[in-house]
């Protein structure tokens, strides 16, 4: 099925003309289908044949209408704030089946996630142990541990979104790894449930999967042999998407590596796909404002800026960008760039489009790090979001405004005499 198809010319979402939101919610505003979303987790749970948990990464796209949906389908969540775990809650996901990553947990959100019933803590570092045995001890709790273990491969992916390697700050050394879990063993106040492993974002081969894998369970064949026990392996997420030309396995293939070499094994899988979820059932509807040209570059200027979608700014990332509607305009290559002050703002370089000022584009495959990684920055208020079911469009996230930007801020009753 095609979720974003083009029909008589008109771009729509499901069974709605995209020209149609944009003229009842404005511009910029990011477009989710239901449809894509649900087809998209089901194609996890339907690949793997054995006990698994998928736990959605939040921080792909955190908005509570979509992590509603995914509580609907049964899915659990895979957090890295109190904040996102706070947001799981409200939007009527189970605590008991949300893992909690993340290298700077704080004694408060420990707290906070004790008292919710978390499914476990994914530990990085000796320090959060100890801190974690020691509030769990004050709370008069049990906490369930996995070790996230770096297991030093290459993910092959941008440096930015690599986390499985030596040089990152995530998780612990493989070499460190026993030795952690035989503390968390030994501790009176923590319970030893899973071994954790994710390697990065956006991978686009199988080898590096497999290669942690098989580190990981050299590592529990090790932990069994001191009767530690293990109740879960968590491969973590990464699962890249087609953005252009990227030929990224298919959740099928990535199953079928992944659960041949657990055959023998009896530990439930848990999986933490954030973009593969989401990252092609999003769009950002925007306006171009202005069509400037000058003899070295021509430039569309749209009313989205790096301020909604930061990712062409801080990865160079590429989004396939098209028209809404077709026109007989003149072809032309462009630069489509945003408002915000900045050389960075852009969206992409020289593509030719066929466009006029007025028109509407759609920035494609925007519904991972779009909405959520989104600032106020040159106080922009943030974009809209509608989701799209069929026929139907709901508002889930109303575009804010400037009172609502300030309403934080107080000014000073200082004097503006500058004199003596």
């Amino acid at each position: 099925m095609e979720f974003f198809p083009r029909r008589s010319g008109r771009l729509y979402a499901e069974s709605v003309p995209l020209s149609e939101i944009a003229e009842q919610f404005g511009t910029p505003c990011y477009v989710y289908s239901r449809a894509a979303l649900t087809d998209a987790y089901r194609s996890y749970d339907a690949a793997f044949d054995r006990r698994l948990l998928i736990c959605y990464a939040v921080k792909a796209n955190p908005n509570l209408a979509i992590l509603n949906l995914f509580a609907c389908l049964g899915s659990g969540f895979d957090v890295v704030s109190g904040g996102e775990l706070r947001r799981v809650i409200a939007a009527g996901g189970d605590p008991g089946k949300t893992v909690f990553s993340g290298v700077g947990k704080s004694a408060e959100e420990m707290r906070f996630a004790l008292e919710a019933g978390i499914l476990c803590f994914n530990v990085e570092s000796k320090g959060e142990l100890r801190r974690l045995d020691r509030i769990a001890g004050e709370a008069g709790k049990t906490a369930r541990v996995s070790v996230r273990v770096n297991p030093d491969v290459d993910a092959r992916t941008h440096p930015y979104i690599a986390t499985g390697l030596k040089q990152n700050k995530f998780g612990v050394a493989y070499a460190d790894a026993l030795p952690l879990y035989r503390i968390a063993a030994a501790s009176p106040n923590l319970q030893v449930t899973g071994i954790d492993c994710h390697i990065g974002s956006q991978l686009t081969e199988i080898a590096p999967f497999v290669a942690a894998l098989e580190k990981i369970l050299t590592l529990l064949d090790r932990l069994t042999s001191e009767n530690i026990q293990v109740s879960h392996l968590d491969l973590g997420g990464g699962l890249g998407i087609r953005y252009r030309n990227e030929l990224p396995p298919s959740i099928d293939e990535y199953a079928r590596a992944v659960t041949s070499r657990l055959a023998a094994r009896d530990q439930s899988i848990l999986l933490e796909p954030g973009r593969s979820l989401v990252g092609n059932a999003g769009l950002l509807l925007t306006r171009v404002e202005y069509l400037k040209h000058s003899e070295n570059k021509n430039f569309a200027v749209v009313d989205a800026a790096m301020n909604d979608l930061l990712r062409p700014a801080l990865y160079d990332a590429w989004h396939d960008i098209v028209p809404v509607e077709e026109t007989d305009a003149s072809r032309c290559r462009y630069d489509i760039v945003g408002p915000v002050c900045e050389s960075a703002d852009f969206f992409a370089r020289d593509r030719e489009l066929v466009v006029n000022e007025g028109a509407l584009l759609a920035v494609l495959s925007a519904g991972a790090y779009g909405m959520s990684m989104s600032s106020n920055y040159n106080t922009r208020p943030r974009a809209a979001e509608v989701m799209v079911d069929g026929g139907k469009v709901h508002l889930i996230r109303e575009r804010e405004t400037f009172d609502q930007l300030i309403a934080g801020e107080k000014r000073l009753a200082l004097s503006c005499d500058s004199g003596p």
